[in-house]
């Protein structure tokens, strides 16, 4: 291939949080994926350490959810859902809120986490007015809070480069939460770390200020993954619930990275013992194979706009993709394989493994933290002085070439395999990656 080719070839597709001009000198490629593996072009595997994108808990290509999708598309490739709708929906919808949170019995399916974002937060705001309260219209969000990048998710984020570009359009009427990150305090944590609960308490700072009767919602990641995997001290989240209920404010935990196995559980609200009124999910939710998002809704919040008379339309939202059959199929063939192949609890088994093998790089050059919670965990280096990032992009590249697909961001490589991985591949990833260290 010519080098005006190769130019090209890389130019057409504007590719998502990517330097596009440095890919297209040095593109990493993957031709197909099976099980914990993608394969490169020449054929090489390359270890999944991301479960894709936070997405593959079950690994790539089941054979039950292949064939579930090529069934459906087979069968009915499309159906519209206003004032339509086909069956397998509800039975999707029974089946995923069995295993929801007690209480969370409704379900409103997006294409993504950042629609699931935004549609929360509009349930939220809409739930407020159609209960008499239509001046609780603030959100609050979180520093280094990841939300997706619709512009209600950007505005309640936290991550300043996400905002940076559009921040002449961001949602008004927003505040923000500290984040929880004290490397201080904290560093090199297993599990939860033990210092931070009380940085819950600014949200009653943040009430008194405003008065609750202004706010709607807080919103948070009860682990916060795109950030570097920052989990919440003990009692944290505990405490935002309190607060949010003394105050009557909803708490919205946004799951879509810890839904579905990640943490050991079907959902974080239940690893963690805290219910939350709102719940957003995608990634894990078909295991990547079709897009799909979902929001798990309280009760409370669903009667609300329910039970009153007439035959309106309670809710003006939606899209033309909710629910879309081959969605709805993959989405079924991935819960039935999370539940009859014991994922959920093969993950709680896993997670001291890979809690162990993240630790064993502890004393490779340049580690200053690493943390760890369920099957998710973040191994933070120093950066270059004057270069943030640089470093882990020659972590990134490095350990693609080496056959091992790690996440960066910033200069901290966060992993979430899939949830079949085995101990042998992880403690030989983790040895490769303490070897990389020694050069990077």
């Amino acid at each position: 291939m010519s080098e005006q080719s190769v130019s090209d070839q890389f130019n057409r597709f504007w590719m998502p949080f990517t330097s596009n001009r440095a890919f297209g000198q040095n593109p990493r490629l993957v031709e197909r994926a099976e099980g914990v593996h993608y394969f490169k072009p020449d054929g090489s595997p390359v270890l999944d350490l991301v479960a894709g994108l936070w997405c593959c808990n079950a690994g790539h290509g089941h054979p039950r959810v292949v064939e579930a999708i090529q069934a459906q598309a087979a069968k009915m490739d499309y159906a519209p859902h206003f004032n339509f709708a086909h069956e397998a929906a509800f039975d999707l919808a029974e089946q995923l809120t069995a295993a929801s949170p007690e209480g969370l019995d409704h379900v409103f399916f997006t294409n993504s986490g950042s629609e699931s974002v935004d549609t929360a937060l509009k349930i939220a705001l809409a739930y407020q007015r159609e209960r008499g309260k239509g001046t609780k219209t603030r959100l609050i969000g979180r520093e280094r809070g990841y939300h997706g990048v619709g512009f209600g998710g950007i505005s309640v984020g936290g991550i300043p480069y996400n905002r940076m570009q559009f921040s002449s359009a961001l949602l008004p009427g927003v505040d923000h939460l500290p984040h929880t990150h004290l490397p201080e305090k904290n560093a090199f944590s297993r599990g939860q770390p033990a210092h931070g609960a009380e940085l819950a308490d600014e949200l009653e700072r943040i009430v008194t200020l405003h008065h609750a009767d202004n706010i709607a919602a807080v919103i948070v990641e009860p682990v916060a993954g795109s950030a570097g995997v920052l989990v919440p001290p003990v009692g944290y989240l505990k405490r935002l619930r309190e607060i949010c209920d003394r105050h009557d404010i909803l708490l919205i935990f946004d799951e879509v990275i810890t839904a579905f196995g990640r943490l050991g559980a079907p959902f974080a609200a239940q690893a963690f013992d805290v219910k939350p009124d709102l719940i957003t999910t995608a990634k894990g939710l078909t295991g990547g194979a079709v897009p799909m998002g979902a929001v798990f809704v309280a009760d409370h919040v669903y009667n609300a706009f329910m039970d009153k008379p007439g035959s309106a339309i309670e809710l003006f939202h939606g899209y033309t993709y909710s629910a879309h059959p081959l969605a709805v199929a993959a989405c079924r063939a991935t819960q039935e394989v999370y539940v009859e192949e014991g994922l959920y609890q093969r993950a709680a088994e896993m997670a001291p493994v890979f809690e162990d093998a993240l630790h064993s790089m502890r004393d490779a050059p340049g580690v200053v933290d690493i943390r760890n919670y369920g099957m998710m965990g973040a191994v933070e280096l120093r950066p270059d002085e004057g270069a943030p990032g640089a470093r882990g992009m020659r972590m990134l590249q490095a350990a693609f070439e080496a056959g091992l697909m790690v996440r960066i961001t910033g200069d901290t490589m966060a992993f979430s395999p899939p949830l079949t991985i085995n101990t042998e591949q992880l403690e030989g990833a983790t040895e490769t990656l303490g070897e990389l260290l020694d050069r990077i």
